[in-house]
């Protein structure tokens, strides 16, 4: 059974979309961008506060669903502009010390100018 997943703590979605959703065990999230929950307005900045403002919002989505980032199976990641690579890394690793499988692709541009959008898939632990 499909169960909606949605938190105040993050984003709300800004399509016809949920945050996450759960499947068998497994949590879908959908791709986060840099936005700040309490307004939904983008965070400016470079790549390294970008990207910590949406392992933020994925923190919450993960925690809404039942999960956290050791259960994280499957990362999925989109830079604006790869040159950014290195400096995003940087955070990424800090808090998927797992290492989950990962993508990473370098995209010609994001929804409202985000310089990162990361979507995840996790396990919710029994």
């Amino acid at each position: 059974m499909l169960k909606k997943i949605n938190t105040e703590k993050a984003p709300k979605a800004i399509g016809p979309y949920s945050q996450a959703i759960t499947s068998n065990g497994l949590l879908f999230l959908s791709g986060q961008i840099p936005l700040v929950p309490e307004s939904g307005e983008m965070l400016g900045g470079n790549i390294t506060e970008q990207t910590e403002q949406v392992i933020r919002n994925i923190s919450e989505v993960l925690k809404a669903g039942g999960s956290g980032f050791e259960h994280v199976i499957k990362t999925t990641c989109f830079l604006q502009n790869m040159n950014d690579f290195a400096e995003f890394n940087k955070v990424y690793e800090k808090y998927f010390t797992g290492k989950p499988a990962r993508s990473c692709i370098g995209v010609s541009a994001l929804p409202k100018g985000a310089l990162v959008e990361i979507e995840v898939v996790a396990e919710i632990p029994l």
